[in-house]
């Protein structure tokens, strides 16, 4: 199996978010809790619903995960964007994700 984390948007801002160790919301990828067996992805997905119910995220999702180097990253492409930002630069110079991070 493969390692989890659960990821969501937070309903305030629409920011996205993963579930750390302490059931908090955490704006970094890295922060996240990594389920590593069944029980583990049944306690997030379960503490996933909570938060939907309580109206602080959105969008729920628990997704596969791999450590490259010492950090957690998402094995689809979609989830990367989402944890390092877009592809390309904007004019400010802003918003330009690591390219080895989106490399496949």
């Amino acid at each position: 199996m493969a390692d989890k984390v659960l990821t969501a948007n937070r309903l305030g801002d629409g920011i996205a978010v993963w579930l750390d160790v302490n059931g908090q919301w955490t704006e970094r990828l890295q922060d996240a809790f990594v389920a590593r067996h069944a029980e583990a992805v049944a306690a997030i997905e379960d503490a996933g619903r909570r938060a939907v119910a309580s109206n602080l995220v959105l969008d729920v999702n628990v997704i596969e995960v791999e450590e490259k180097g010492g950090l957690l990253r998402p094995l689809r492409l979609r989830e990367r964007i989402r944890a390092e930002g877009p592809t390309i630069a904007y004019a400010d110079g802003h918003g330009f994700a690591n390219p080895e991070f989106i490399a496949a």
